[in-house]
């Protein structure tokens, strides 16, 4: 049995569902303080994805949306 080791490029771990910023970039892009931003997070206006390293990040879409609602 040939068995080939496993390789993995950065790009298998990009997220699929767009760019994203941290916590504190939405809230400077919003002009909110980093708390409004984890209540709009906690409310369900504004969408978070989870790096490998378990850090929370918000999809950049998500504070567009929220901009444009205003």
């Amino acid at each position: 049995m040939d068995v080939q080791p496993l390789s993995f490029s950065e790009h298998q771990f990009q997220p699929q569902v767009g760019r994203s910023v941290s916590i504190e970039q939405a809230a400077q892009l919003l002009g909110v303080s980093r708390r409004t931003v984890y209540y709009r997070i906690r409310d369900g206006r504004l969408r978070t994805i989870r790096t490998l390293g378990g850090s929370q990040r918000v999809l950049v879409d998500s504070v567009e949306e929220m901009r444009g609602a205003h």
